[in-house]
């Protein structure tokens, strides 16, 4: 699978663009604030139908505009393949594929596989809990769309039942409405951990070897999922946790509130990783992301790398490298530096200024 094209109209700082890719290495290269990162966010958004930024619909679209296209054509299995994003500041988001409307979002997920390599993997590690759940989250939706689903149900719930304890304040008669909603997240929330454990016990066997590799068999990674509530418990912790939910008007408990511990050589690498280890640890999961889609779909994944080669030292640079090989990659830089001319057999380069890019070939 390869990108061949893409197309944007009033997309962040691009009023029009319009760029053919080589199947091989593509450099995005400029000064920072040129715009480079958007054409990567762009085909993020192709692939996942979201932001990795978490940008919302309306903070995408050109100031100057209240619809924003994207279009892009995907070499799948030798046929072509057209993704067509259609955003609207005021309206739901349109997705067409092969210029057929789809009826759900998640029909999209799979279709376009892309690994993201960005600065901010690193609070994958150092964040906070939202951060690990948003990474766990996202493979395996763009692997299993039962999932997307279950989780995308449970998210509504919670919102509804939040508004209920908000709502039950000024009417207390609604409390006797609370265990509606609480069957529901049961039924939901369960199959969001039940996917959730067996996901982190599959990546876990990958991420080992990678990160063991990854630091000259001196270092071992270990990933505990600590779910806030057992898998057949949630309703009746809801239940149990009914009054400090009602003062607080939020859910307190439910897999919204589940985090992941990532460990190295026994230790909380958030709490008492050195910012070495923490970076590591951050390429290992995003280098098993690549081969968990490998393992499941046959196909390589696209690979974007946004602005991390300069922070990485020689051994994760080669790590990497060895990883990517015949790999479609898409690079963004500020500068030719002698690492990316030495190491990658670049077959095209852009220039990116003031929302502009030159095909510099």
């Amino acid at each position: 699978m390869t990108i061949k094209s893409l197309e944007l109209e009033n997309f962040r700082n691009y009023e029009t663009l319009s760029l053919k890719f080589d199947k091989g290495t593509n450099i995005l290269t400029g000064e920072n604030a040129q715009g480079k990162t958007n054409i990567l966010e762009a085909l993020y958004i192709c692939s996942t139908t979201k932001s990795h930024k978490g940008s919302k619909d309306s903070e995408i679209i050109n100031f100057n505009s209240d619809e924003s296209h994207i279009k892009t054509i995907i070499d799948k299995n030798d046929e072509d393949v057209v993704i067509d994003f259609h955003l609207r500041k005021n309206k739901s988001k349109v997705i067409a594929l092969n210029h057929e409307k789809l009826k759900k979002t998640s029909e999209l997920i799979g279709i376009l596989n892309v690994v993201l390599f960005s600065p901010e993997d690193l609070n994958i590690i150092k964040g906070g809990p939202a951060f690990r759940r948003t990474f766990i989250d996202m493979q395996i939706c763009r692997l299993d769309s039962s999932y997307v689903f279950n989780l995308s149900n449970y998210n509504k719930i919670i919102d509804q039942r939040n508004k209920l304890l908000k709502d039950i304040y000024f009417q207390p008669a609604l409390k006797e409405t609370l265990f509606i909603w609480d069957s529901q997240l049961q039924s939901y929330g369960s199959q969001v951990i039940k996917k959730r454990a067996e996901f982190v016990k599959e990546l876990n066997d990958i991420v080992k070897e990678i990160h063991y590799k990854l630091t000259g068999n001196k270092e071992y990674i270990d990933i505990k999922y600590e779910p806030d509530t057992k898998e057949d418990e949630i309703e009746k912790k809801l239940k149990e946790n009914a009054e400090r939910d009602l003062k607080s008007k939020a859910t307190s408990s439910g897999p919204h509130r589940d985090d992941f511990t990532i460990n190295i050589n026994g230790i909380d690498a958030r709490k008492y990783g050195s910012q070495g280890q923490q970076r590591t640890a951050a390429l290992s999961l995003k280098l098993a992301e690549i081969e968990i889609i490998k393992k499941k779909t046959g196909e390589n994944p696209i690979l974007l790398l946004d602005d991390v080669l300069s922070e990485l030292d020689s051994n994760r640079q080669n790590m990497l490298l060895e990883s990517i090989k015949n790999i479609q990659t898409i690079i963004t830089c500020t500068g030719l530096d002698d690492f990316i001319n030495d190491s990658f057999k670049i077959d095209k380069i852009f220039v990116v200024e003031k929302g502009k890019v030159i095909d510099n070939n």
